[in-house]
């Protein structure tokens, strides 16, 4: 309850605050006016940072969103600038107190941290939704290494948010009446319970460390297992170019790191399986040698292969403009509780919408903060041309976080603006083709030495 009257109090004052504003321009000259609504809006923007990054855990990740993500809230001419203050959020959060975090680590270590480290920053390089980020050096053998640390008492603030979380869910199930209310709280509640086992990231963060181990511009940091627990996870130090900088860079830059970004999401789910659910800008960084780490892998699904199969049947029907076997397949699959109901061309250009970037436009696509905005739209918002066909369908648990992916994924690369035919790379696992770029022919080389595609592998034969 505290949780929600924090948002609720913010929400109210920042309503009251653009109503007294509004209310003064019309005294004020049209140029006066518009400094004005500026000024709030940057305003609005920090009283958010101050609220949600107080507030930490699910509260927090959703400021973490607003930073790159835009859905209409903010008039164009401000949204730079209000995702800027919001991009502190994920850069430079409001920390918790060395002191607090100290007893985290030393308990969860069950030893002191002069014991364990001989060089330990107390100050974070990192603020996370649930975590903050150490630097430090370990005795043992000399290591760099990474120590995330969860806050104390953030369990039970995730726990709070995830029972308010029914109250949306519930408001989702106006929308669409098909859905199935409880499945999809049970898997939201399963994978961000997820987040707060530590040990079960550093199994996540392994596995893929296994699978990238080698690869020619793909890094994910090792974890060191035996300091690994609940609470704490010790990895790998690496230190690279962040987001924000990366924006900046010359467009053949921004094309590449795009192409590996869209590359690694995708392509984990599609050819491994699994994948890390929290696309973020502040989850990766370039490094010195061009290669890029992902870190982070709290929210993370391992998918069935029957699973994935139907994904990339649905995107190859949408690739060939097959709407009754579209229709067909989603209806099979339990999609379309009322198959009757929904029209196929209606359906397919409903679909497309959302994948029309990779599927269907075999072309150089430069993508934009207005495409992200109006896929976002399209696919999941009451103002969406196809919000007729949406009631008339479902989504199956298993699928949702790879929907989650695949539109943060959009968003983020949105925000770099990199040019590509997305097109062309994706049908390397949709239909298994001989890559067409520089770098999916070093992946493939990859592959092919290493075997790590292995039975993992989704691409059709």
């Amino acid at each position: 309850m505290r949780r929600s009257a924090t948002v609720g109090r913010l929400a109210a004052g920042e309503a009251m605050k653009q109503l007294g504003t509004r209310a003064a321009n019309v005294a004020r000259s049209d140029e006066a006016a518009e400094e004005a609504l500026a000024r709030r809006q940057i305003e609005t923007a920090k009283q958010i940072v101050a609220a949600l990054g107080s507030m930490k855990g699910a509260a927090m990740k959703i400021g973490q969103l607003m930073s790159f993500i835009d859905v209409g809230l903010v008039p164009a001419e401000y949204r730079e600038e209000f995702q800027r203050e919001l991009a502190k959020l994920r850069d430079a959060a409001p920390t918790v107190s060395f002191r607090q975090m100290r007893r985290v680590i030393e308990d969860e270590l069950e030893d002191s941290i002069s014991a364990v480290f001989s060089e330990f920053d107390p100050e974070p390089i990192a603020a996370a939704s649930i975590g903050q980020v150490y630097r430090g050096t370990l005795r043992s053998d000399g290591r760099e290494v990474a120590i995330k640390v969860q806050y104390p008492g953030v369990a039970a603030a995730v726990r709070a948010d995830l029972q308010n979380m029914e109250i949306v869910i519930r408001l989702m199930k106006r929308m669409t009446p098909h859905l199935d209310a409880s499945a999809i709280a049970a898997e939201v509640k399963a994978r961000i319970g997820d987040e707060l086992d530590y040990e079960l990231e550093a199994s996540n963060q392994r596995g893929l460390a296994r699978i990238f181990d080698g690869h020619p511009f793909i890094v994910v940091p090792a974890v060191v297992s035996e300091l690994s627990r609940e609470r704490v996870l010790v990895s790998e130090f690496v230190d690279g170019v962040g987001f924000e900088a990366l924006r900046r860079y010359p467009q053949a830059q921004r094309d590449r790191i795009g192409e590996i970004i869209f590359r690694f999401f995708l392509g984990c789910m599609y050819r491994h399986r699994q994948f890390s659910g929290d696309p973020h800008p502040g989850n990766f960084l370039l490094l010195a040698d061009g290669r890029v780490a992902f870190l982070d892998f709290g929210l993370f699904k391992v998918v069935d292969r029957s699973a994935v199969e139907l994904e990339l049947a649905a995107q190859r029907a949408v690739v060939e403009r097959d709407a009754l076997g579209l229709h067909r397949l989603l209806a099979d699959n339990g999609f379309l509780p009322e198959p009757d109901r929904v029209d196929p061309e209606r359906l397919m250009a409903f679909i497309e919408d959302g994948i029309w970037w990779y599927t269907t436009a075999d072309e150089v696509v430069g993508l934009t903060p207005e495409m992200a905005t109006a896929v976002m739209i399209e696919s999941a918002d009451p103002r969406s041309r196809h919000f007729s066909e949406m009631r008339h369908q479902t989504i199956l648990p298993e699928h949702i976080f790879g929907r989650r992916m695949e539109v943060l994924t959009m968003a983020m690369l949105a925000q770099l603006r990199p040019r590509a035919n997305w097109h062309r790379i994706a049908r390397e696992w949709m239909y298994g083709d001989e890559p067409v770029t520089e770098l999916g022919r070093q992946e493939a080389e990859f592959y092919g030495q290493t075997g790590a595609l292995g039975a993992n592998a989704a691409v059709p034969s």
